[in-house]
């Protein structure tokens, strides 16, 4: 296949012709070929290409031409799509290639038919939003083909509505559905199955590992070649979906399920209304234990408290005689039949997460505004998921822009129990030297210090100036940003965006039109966001992005490296600061022509030892500690290109 691969690259090859300004690079002709050599004698390869290798294309030419069938996991939804509707469609033109391609989806992206006739029904509140969303997703309903909700463009995306009409694993009804055999997600797995390459995302790709949901379990044995694009993150979801959890909203939903149940097929049984009812009392009452801020913590810690005990002992009390009032009436509904194995479930998980003693795992809990959720997470998936990788033979691709540190993968691979598989490091492409400078402030206040954030704001303040805007001002924290963008809309003349105005792609859309913006971010905007050209050419970053170390899974792995006899510093908090760190910085330089200025407000990337871990990994730009310097660049970069 390496002929064939080297073929397709070629100057006058299939990709040249098809796909135009088409210019194969060395490293990704190479990654492309280590690809193909891993498709053809089944094993594992990690690979970390440098932004603008190339990578979606140089593992899709030989997935394509290995003729073998193909799982593709990426990140997102977002990208998910983009493969799907804009990169694959493209390589398989030029390919000429005959296979056929499935996009699958995680359940609750599908319309539920069930679930939408009985809510339209029996409208849950009266809520005018609620009853006018379920009005245009019932006329949606009839006429659309694939039960996508993302077609749903017109509706809010938290609408009230759509929990309503989508399922669970926990509530679809399964084979027993009275329209099972028109189910959206039904046909979409079937589709699914008889296709070639699909499309998934590694939520989905591990929610149906571990739960071995039906549908994804058929699918999986069936695939020779599973590629993971984005795999930086899957440590941190694979831990998740190999753990348990259970949450209040889960529980209320199996509440109102039975209600809906004794207003339907059970009018005669009360009693199982009214234990129902008061289930979903005492779970509030619970909610109520937790501050009302939204927040995560440890559960091994909040769980000492007393009164949390009774809140929720309580509720596995209630939960106990509901069990026992829904086992007596099994066999005359579908719902309450259903309703009884979720139940059983729920009951079993959270007599596990009532266990604090338990050890090789972090118990942690997150609340919304109304909601908590308990979970349990393993600190380790290494050994689980290499004897997943190892269970037949299969080929395992790894590839992302940001996996190594310090130039090497025993960090990702120890994580993943992936020792074995081979590795490939390629740079990037980009002249990183000429195109971009990094700078790091001299006479910045420590992180902490309380005149850290008026030092960033007047830093800012230049840079917007000298660079009319075109700026992400990315942050480490929520109460930064939110103090920087109370303030900074004061200070500066051009337009400010901020995460969580509204939804992330709709403020990338107003910063690429606007074209003078500064956008304020956090977490989802250090990565898979995508700017070329002049509209973004400032980047600035206010610290080194550590995890917070009060935050559950982390104190949990630090512990765990201390019993080990390990530096819990060196093993877990720096590798994955390091790899957010190289995400945020590769927001700047997307193409070969950009040019911009990196700022990194934080001396400890000069003044610590650990600083130089950081250094080695990212791009090799350019540095200066001299904020005049690096206004002076972007003035430069405005007379080079004065449009």
């Amino acid at each position: 296949m390496r002929k064939q691969v080297s073929s397709a690259f070629a100057p006058n090859g299939a990709l040249a012709q098809h796909i135009s300004g088409f210019n194969a690079r060395d490293a990704q002709v190479e990654m492309a070929q280590a690809v193909a050599d891993v498709i053809e004698t089944p094993s594992a390869l990690v690979v970390e290409a440098g932004t603008g290798t190339g990578k979606t294309y140089a593992y899709l030419v030989p997935a394509l031409l290995s003729g073998k069938k193909v799982v593709l996991s990426t990140g997102t939804k977002n990208l998910q799509e983009q493969l799907y509707f804009r990169d694959l469609p493209k390589v398989v033109k030029a390919l000429a290639s005959p296979l056929q391609l499935a996009l699958l989806k995680g359940r609750s992206n599908y319309l539920c038919l069930f679930r939408l006739e009985q809510h339209y029904n029996h409208v849950p509140m009266q809520d005018d939003q609620l009853i006018q969303d379920l009005s245009l997703i019932k006329k949606w309903s009839a006429e659309t083909q694939s039960g996508d909700i993302g077609e749903l463009s017109y509706i809010a995306e938290d609408s009230k509505a759509l929990p309503y009409v989508t399922s669970t694993t926990d509530n679809c009804l399964g084979k027993d559905c009275p329209v099972y055999e028109d189910c959206h997600l039904l046909k979409a797995r079937k589709k699914a199955q008889a296709a070639d390459v699909v499309v998934v995302n590694h939520h989905l790709f591990f929610a149906d590992l571990a739960l071995k949901d039906t549908g994804f379990g058929e699918l999986l044995p069936q695939m020779d070649v599973i590629i993971f694009d984005e795999a930086h993150q899957l440590p941190d979801i694979a831990s998740d979906y190999f753990g348990e959890n259970v949450s209040s909203r889960l529980l209320l939903d199996l509440c109102r399920d039975i209600e809906t149940a004794c207003k339907t097929e059970l009018r005669e049984h009360p009693q199982l209304a009214k234990t129902a009812d008061k289930v979903a009392l005492l779970i509030k009452d619970w909610r109520l234990q937790f501050g009302t801020e939204p927040a995560k913590g440890n559960w091994r810690d909040a769980y000492q408290n007393p009164q949390m005990q009774t809140a929720l002992n309580r509720v596995s009390e209630a939960i106990d005689m509901l069990y026992l009032v829904l086992k007596s009436s099994l066999g005359r509904s579908d719902l309450i039949d259903n309703a009884f194995e979720r139940l059983a479930q729920a009951k079993a998980r959270l007599l596990k997460l009532m266990d604090t003693q338990q050890s090789g795992v972090s118990l942690w809990y997150e609340t919304t505004r109304l909601h908590v959720s308990l979970h349990l997470t393993p600190l380790s998936i290494a050994d689980k998921f290499r004897a997943i990788v190892a269970a037949d033979e299969r080929s395992w691709i790894f590839t992302s822009a940001t996996l190594s540190v310090n130039h090497g993968f025993s960090h990702y691979t120890d994580q993943m129990g992936l020792q074995q598989a081979k590795t490939l490091l390629l740079e990037s492409p980009f002249d990183y030297a000429e195109q971009a400078l990094l700078c790091v402030p001299r006479f910045m206040p420590e992180p902490h210090e309380p005149a850290m954030a008026n030092t960033l704001l007047q830093i800012a303040c230049r840079l917007i100036e000298a660079n009319n805007g075109r700026c992400f001002f990315l942050f480490t924290s929520h109460r930064m940003l939110q103090m920087v963008a109370q303030q900074l809309p004061d200070l500066i003349r051009q337009p400010v965006l901020v995460q969580g105005s509204t939804g992330k792609r709709l403020l990338l859309e107003q910063f690429v039109t606007l074209d003078n913006a500064v956008l304020l971010g956090t977490g989802s905007f250090w990565e898979g966001v995508d700017v070329r050209g002049d509209t973004l050419s400032c980047v600035i970053i206010d610290k080194l992005p550590f995890a917070s170390p009060d935050e559950p899974l982390l104190q949990a792995r630090s512990e765990d490296c201390v019993m080990r006899g390990l530096d819990p510093f060196a093993q877990v908090q720096l590798p994955q600061a390091v790899i957010t760190l190289k995400q945020g910085v590769g927001r700047l330089i997307r193409d070969v022509t950009d040019r911009g200025v990196m700022v990194i407000c934080d001396n400890r990337l000069v003044t610590k030892p650990y600083g130089e871990v950081f250094l080695t990994s990212l791009p090799p730009m350019r540095r200066t500690r001299c904020l005049d310097t690096a206004v002076d660049f972007l003035q430069q970069m405005k007379q080079d290109n004065p449009t």
